[in-house]
């Protein structure tokens, strides 16, 4: 009997050895080798062709390589949905104090073709023309173009002596509205290309995590504004509570990951019994007519690592590239 009992766990796990190609323990380690090509995907044809060409986009990596604690992690690919929300062709409003100006989706060089045509719209004449500075001078003012804070978004403004006309961006905006900007409106190069643009970079300094931007102070806070209430808004994970004009700052609640990610044993072991968002400052301070710097701090009495600050900041910056 006893001799039976030896060999039984040996005769357990030949048994478990024979099924496990089909059975709880599937072993996929050959699967490559008996894989077969399908069908391709086919794109339905009602798609936006501007955008989707017969080729599914992959969202780039747009962050790097970055120490946290003793690990190195990469960003990963930013959604497709996440950053600016701008669609092809689609204008909007943006403003910081007294200033204001447009965003267009699309870039400079498109935006710079259709210009012509509201020139000749609004009975102006052309004084000036800078194509490389994004600047057309008319009987009714400045025109400036700029590439916006993200890929194929442009700034446009409407000024006379440095104040914005009110007159001129309304119609521009009715006129951008009415008119879709394709690539190939012009062949024209506004600024430099896109590809070259410097974009925000996280970094760690003084043991504090900053994500800097090469962008005005007023820009970024006007932009990051616009898409904190977008995507801020996520009772219990991400909120925006407030912002302030004057100080530059906004205040948040956020849920950082290493408290989504705990398990029903570690909330049981801690005096927090639920998970828990936190309550976060973000602070923008300019470092330069054309950069700005930005932290976060933590308002709440709840622990905030080296790790979460990194994270809440890469998360912001995927909204700003």
């Amino acid at each position: 009997m006893s001799c039976a009992l030896k060999w039984m766990p040996l005769v357990a796990a030949l048994a478990l050895a024979g099924c496990a190609r089909e059975g709880y323990f599937d072993d996929r380690e050959t699967d490559y080798a008996e894989a077969q090509l399908s069908k391709p995907l086919v794109l339905p044809e009602t798609r936006d062709q501007r955008r989707y060409g017969n080729r599914m986009a992959v969202p780039e990596s747009v962050g790097s390589f970055a120490a946290v604690g003793s690990d190195f992690r990469l960003s990963p690919p930013r959604a497709l949905g996440v950053g600016s929300s701008m669609k092809p062709g689609s204008v909007a409003r943006r403003q910081a104090g007294d200033v204001h100006w447009l965003v267009v989706g699309a870039e400079p060089a498109a935006v710079w073709g259709q210009l012509d045509g509201f020139i000749r719209q609004q009975g102006m004449s052309i004084q000036r023309q800078e194509p490389n500075q994004g600047l057309l001078a008319t009987s009714a003012g400045d025109i400036r173009l700029r590439h916006g804070l993200h890929p194929g978004i442009t700034e446009v403004y409407c000024e006379r002596n440095g104040a914005t006309q009110a007159n001129c961006l309304q119609a521009l905006e009715q006129y951008f509205a009415s008119t879709t900007a394709t690539a190939s409106s012009s062949s024209l190069i506004v600024q430099r290309p896109a590809e070259q643009r410097v974009r925000p970079l996280l970094e760690k300094e003084n043991d504090q995590w900053l994500l800097k931007l090469p962008f005005s102070l007023q820009r970024v806070y006007a932009e990051l504004n616009h898409q904190l209430e977008a995507d801020f808004i996520v009772e219990g994970e991400r909120q925006l509570l407030e912002s302030s004009p004057q100080r530059h700052d906004f205040l948040v609640e956020y849920m950082v990951a290493s408290e989504r990610e705990r398990s029903m044993l570690e909330i049981i072991a801690s005096p927090d019994v639920r998970q828990m968002s936190q309550t976060l400052r973000l602070v923008l301070k300019s470092t330069g007519p054309d950069s700005s710097v930005l932290t976060v701090s933590n308002e709440s009495e709840r622990e905030f690592s080296e790790r979460d600050a990194h994270e809440v900041l890469e998360r912001v910056a995927d909204l700003l590239r």
